[in-house]
């Protein structure tokens, strides 16, 4: 008994020694590491989102809802909808994203439910049209915002404007590709400050209620304008404000504890920018009439003129801190689209290749930004 135990124990010797012989010779694969779990990540997530999604649109022009409706009641209420749409889209998506634990948005649930050939068209269609357009408008915005206080009483030349926003591009891609620790600290200073505009919004408006500025809320439904038509495209342009309510679900694999974190960072962020949202509308409302509001090319920038003044000036530079940052989750996000796609063979191999040193998909974020 004693030998068959000693010959047993040297075949397991020689099944281990020879495992790790093929091992060895197995080819070594680097990762996007979980570099979440450096952040208090719950709230690393919310700045994802809340950063994504808050850009220039509600400081700019939230009028658009407003011209299809007609009236303030039924404008606020077409916002709050709006964030209700949006917040349950964000629950399907935490749903599968628990279920699908990869990164890239809609590309592996497209690839799990019908195959390759709509994940492959999604993808292709992501990078050439959707991202890269959203990613210049939202840098353009900036650049119109950052180079409006140097041309005083007229607008900025184009070229101006354009190689502003090529310079945010650039360097959004350069932090982006030196470090995923970088861009994620940089998305949460970037959403604390435009944090800071929105309070300082909404506690002036609630100021100014308590103060009896109530006027503009009087008949709030009257003379509205209400039909399938009118609705419809007041939901267009309010969820066009709610855009990237999915980003998250592009980092899914970076994630820490993803079963836990993704929804928890869903369910408190997406209502969080719609309790914003509405306020912020209220705000406005405070001081401005309809028909102000609709001849306002930037209604945040009257609103603080009216209210803020002579400290006026910090709209604009919170909107240029609000427009960067949306611009920096977008590029954050969208790259991983592009990696994921090439990891699955759908896009140049090359593309699927990460830093050695960095564990950033460099490649991948250089080609996005680029088209």
């Amino acid at each position: 008994m004693a030998e068959e135990g000693l010959r047993k124990r040297k075949g397991e010797d020689k099944g281990r020694e020879s495992t790790q012989s093929i091992q060895s010779h197995e080819p070594q694969t680097t990762n996007l590491q979980k570099q979440a779990k450096l952040f208090l990540f719950p709230l690393c997530g919310i700045c994802m989102i809340v950063g994504t999604i808050i850009g220039s649109g509600i400081f700019v022009s939230p009028k658009s809802v407003l011209a299809n409706v007609g009236a303030v009641g039924p404008c606020l209420t077409i916002w709050a909808a709006c964030g209700v749409l949006a917040t349950l889209g964000a629950l399907c998506f935490a749903e599968l994203g628990t279920m699908i634990t990869k990164s890239g948005g809609e590309y592996p649930y497209l690839m799990e439910a019908f195959g390759p050939i709509p994940a492959f068209l999604f993808s292709w269609t992501s990078l050439l049209v959707t991202k890269p357009s959203s990613f210049a408008i939202i840098c353009l915005s900036f650049a119109e915002y950052a180079s409006a206080p140097f041309y005083p009483g007229c607008d900025p030349p184009q070229v101006v404007i354009k190689c502003l926003a090529a310079a945010a591009i650039v360097i959004i891609t350069i932090v982006n590709s030196l470090s995923v620790k970088l861009g994620s600290y940089l998305q949460n200073f970037l959403t604390a400050a435009k944090m800071i505009i929105v309070t300082i919004i909404i506690v002036s408006g609630i100021v100014l209620l308590a103060q009896g500025k109530t006027e503009n809320f009087e008949d709030s439904f009257k003379g509205s304008k209400i039909s399938i038509s009118s609705i419809s495209l007041a939901f267009y342009n309010g969820l066009w404000a709610y855009d990237g309510w999915n980003q998250l679900n592009y980092i899914t694999e970076e994630l820490k504890n993803p079963y836990r974190n993704l929804p928890l960072s869903i369910i408190i962020g997406i209502p969080l920018v719609t309790v914003c949202y509405v306020l912020i509308n209220i705000s406005y409302f405070t001081v401005m009439t309809s028909t102000e509001l609709l001849q306002s090319q930037a209604v945040a920038v009257t609103f603080g003129d009216r209210v803020l003044y002579p400290a006026s000036w910090i709209v604009p530079l919170f909107v240029v801190f609000s427009t960067i940052g949306s611009a920096n989750g977008t590029c954050f996000t969208a790259g991983r689209l592009v990696y994921v796609a090439g990891r699955e063979g759908h896009m140049l191999k090359v593309l699927s290749y990460i830093s050695v040193k960095r564990l950033t998909p460099a490649p991948a974020i250089i080609f996005y930004v680029s088209i």
